[in-house]
């Protein structure tokens, strides 16, 4: 990743819906934009984002998605790289969608998975994607794997292999997150 940032070459950086709260402190470091619904609660995702670097388009694949993906278009054309939730905006949790792809072939940019593994925080329960929030102080340790190279044209971006490709890569990157975290206790 080092080096196609270093290239100013954009990155999608996908990850699981309920890591974007951990990850936030990352946007501003990699030139994050990305898309918040426009829910409730993606106001003030979007908020928060904000405030914290980062770039957003508004909308989602089930309102706005259109809208939404030209925006975050434009704000990739500025420079910077997109952090994607793959698995929504409403499930099943862990299951890639097309859409990471389709934005991979727009903006030829390859796709690297991020796993997260924090060891405190608040979770919430009774959301649909498990997230989560770190506790002050906690150790969040973010780890990429990849990359899966830029989508081209002639690649079905509904083609069940590449979700599975992601789906193992995201799982990957999880679990060297947690041995990362178990490897130095202490």
């Amino acid at each position: 990743m080092k080096q196609s940032l270093k290239d100013k070459k954009p990155v999608v950086l996908a990850h699981w819906h309920g890591d974007e709260l951990a990850l936030v402190s990352i946007v501003k470091r990699y030139s994050i934009a990305t898309i918040a619904s426009q829910s409730k609660d993606g106001e003030l995702m979007a908020t928060v984002l904000k405030l914290m670097g980062a770039k957003t388009s508004r909308g989602s694949s089930t309102r706005g998605g259109v809208q939404a993906l030209k925006g975050l278009l434009r704000l990739l054309k500025d420079g910077g790289n997109c952090s994607f939730a793959v698995d929504g905006p409403k499930g099943p949790l862990h299951k890639v969608k097309p859409g990471v792809f389709e934005l991979s072939r727009m903006i030829h940019g390859p796709i690297y998975a991020v796993g997260v593994y924090c060891n405190s925080a608040l979770y919430f329960p009774k959301s649909w994607n498990k997230t989560f929030l770190p506790k002050p102080f906690a150790r969040v340790i973010i780890y990429w794997v990849g990359p899966m190279e830029e989508i081209k044209k002639d690649v079905d971006p509904r083609n069940p292999d590449l979700a599975l490709e992601l789906e193992t890569l995201l799982h990957h990157a999880r679990a060297q997150a947690l041995n990362f975290i178990a490897d130095n206790k202490g």
